[in-house]
């Protein structure tokens, strides 16, 4: 076969425009197909013959269970096979439902059914579940399939010891792995076909970006494969691969990218999620197929009514695997109130290179965390016009922290191919990267006379030697700036000026990531946005801009660079 002869898997157009009238009206989401009937008749045929096997009473087959949603997703799955050919004219599928939509049971019998369509002999198939836990249950829903079926009982042998199934043909043998999210398994694997059960899951492994890359270069060399995505949206913001994966499954939907991709996404347009439109009954059915068959609409009611006395941090767990809603930054719990605010402050044309220009005064302030942490910087300037306050931020982190702190590795390797963060072998790359900002800021001849670089009092050691051989004094251009309470003021400040829009921000994805970690904590009259409160999910850059904010309230005034000292008249007397 020649593979030049092939058609481009982009000439199948995928997506759907008009697929917010399509949910609002609960009409299909997959577009029109020039679909392969008889392949996808054919596995649609064996999809619905399979049996639920944790059914009540006698087991029902998908026929008797499903409803159109899945059935036309299976046809276009399977229906996406040129037989002649040999090729595959869509290779990827994600399909964006929530939990309680029979995903796991129905992964589990699309990979069944992947098995007995296979045309290539001792093809691997392989279903990555986010856990043990999940993986064994798509095990033993795709054995209990088997099991109450006499023809795949003859066909396939289920090995419980080792999550595994074989396909026992002489012609066309092949096997299916189910395994958890290990990246030491995942690694390395060829699969003709991979089935991911929670993305935003896998998405979290250490080195997700690279596995996912090769799960998708192994396609190049299977082009009868497929990858296909059955997920929830994450339980918070998304990040890394699972950032990446749903972007662009919403642009391929919106019809403004052309992948060989099918977006299944049931989400509600953000317009009707927004300012907690997400609660209302009557879109439910509009992210859930399944309504009412896999689970109800009084459960999911309840579950809403329990968040209530739980508080906000279990109702965006609620709305996130329930109803699809993405968490951001104003469906957060105990979010900080300047959260709100954050998003419209966003300046992307804001460079720490303009404020140098713009600015008539500016400060910095670090806040330094340990070996496992991040080092978080912040530049504040006052526009020498408007004088709003402008702000940029940096952050930095010892290498091995993508191993202690394996949950955020993927964000933060994210953030350093964006450049906003640094990497580092040492820490005295960081204490160099941070005393290069403020002589910057200094030759510039921004910094006030007095009080210009704000720290936290612990750990700075090393920084306040490298700042005092360029020449800063500590107690004069170098103060010490109280933590925790005494941060309060700051805090609330800078939530008025994001209210007022008087200050602006680059935009950072860095910081939008840090703003939606902030959790703040009333004690008295006191707010805390601490670290410990935010746990791994990191705000060092944030406390840095409050550190910042504390002696920018000073309404410093510039002490100016040896040109501007030149340029002064001098009095003779």
């Amino acid at each position: 076969m020649r593979t030049d002869d092939l058609p481009a898997p982009e000439s199948w157009d995928t997506s759907l425009p008009d697929w917010k009238a399509r949910i609002v009206n609960r009409k299909p989401l997959i577009p029109d197909l020039p679909l392969f009937d008889a392949v996808a008749d054919k596995a649609l045929a064996i999809f619905k013959r399979l049996k639920i096997p944790d059914d009540f009473g006698t087991p029902r087959t998908f026929e008797e269970a499903g409803d159109d949603w899945i059935f036309d997703f299976v046809r276009a799955v399977f229906g996406s096979y040129d037989p002649e050919r040999k090729v595959r004219m869509i290779r990827e599928f994600l399909l964006l439902v929530p939990k309680g939509n029979a995903k796991t049971t129905y992964a589990a019998a699309i990979i069944l059914v992947a098995a007995i369509m296979n045309e290539r002999p001792h093809a691997e198939l392989m279903l990555i579940a986010p856990s043990q836990k999940i993986a064994k249950r798509a095990f033993s829903q795709a054995a209990g399939m088997i099991r109450l079926d006499q023809d795949l009982t003859a066909m396939f042998d289920p090995k419980a010891y080792s999550n595994e199934i074989v396909k026992l043909d002489d012609v066309v043998p092949s096997r299916i792995q189910i395994v958890s999210a290990d990246p030491s398994v995942v690694t390395g694997a060829m699969a003709t076909f991979t089935l991911i059960d929670e993305t935003h899951e896998f998405a979290k492994m250490s080195k997700a970006a690279d596995v996912f890359a090769e799960i998708k270069g192994s396609l190049g060399k299977r082009p009868d494969g497929f990858l296909l995505q059955i997920t929830t949206q994450s339980k918070a913001p998304p990040t890394g691969v699972w950032k990446s994966e749903l972007t662009i499954a919403r642009k391929v939907r919106d019809g403004e990218m052309r992948r060989s991709l099918l977006p299944v996404l049931y989400e509600l347009p953000p317009e009707m999620a927004a300012n907690d439109g997400w609660r209302d009954r009557s879109t439910w059915g509009m992210v859930n197929p399944n309504l009412n068959r896999s689970v109800s609409e009084d459960y999911i009611a309840g579950e809403i009514e329990k968040a209530e006395i739980d508080g906000p941090h279990q109702m965006a767990l609620i709305a996130s695997q329930h109803l699809n809603v993405e968490v951001g930054q104003g469906l957060n719990a105990d979010r900080w109130a300047g959260a709100l605010y954050w998003e419209k402050n966003a300046d992307p044309s804001l460079t720490f290179e303009r404020m140098l220009e713009d600015c008539d005064v500016m400060v910095a302030a670090g806040d330094v965390g340990g070996a496992d942490d991040l080092f978080g910087f912040a530049a504040i300037g006052r526009h020498r016009h408007s004088r709003k306050w402008l702000a940029w931020h940096w952050a930095w982190c010892l290498r091995p922290v993508l191993e202690l702190r394996k949950s955020i590795a993927p964000k933060l390797e994210e953030l350093a191919q964006m450049d906003q963060l640094g990497i580092t072998d040492s820490a005295a790359e960081q204490v160099e990267a941070a005393v290069q900002i403020c002589c910057r800021i200094r030759d510039a001849g921004l910094f006030p006379e007095k009080a210009g670089i704000g720290l936290d009092p612990h750990g700075v050691a090393a920084l306040v030697d490298a700042l005092e051989e360029e020449g800063f004094e500590l107690g004069k251009d170098i103060v010490p700036v109280g933590q925790g309470y005494k941060l309060s003021g700051a805090i609330k400040g800078v939530e008025r000026r994001l209210f007022d829009g008087r200050l602006k921000h680059g935009g950072q994805e860095l910081m939008t990531w840090c703003v939606g970690n902030a959790k703040a904590e009333q004690r008295g009259n006191n707010v805390y946005v601490t670290k410990e409160a935010a746990g791994v999910a990191k705000i060092d850059p944030l406390i840095a801009l409050f550190t910042g904010a504390i002696l920018m309230d000073g309404n410093p005034e510039p002490v100016g660079n040896l040109d501007s000292f030149i340029s002064q008249p001098l009095m003779v007397i």
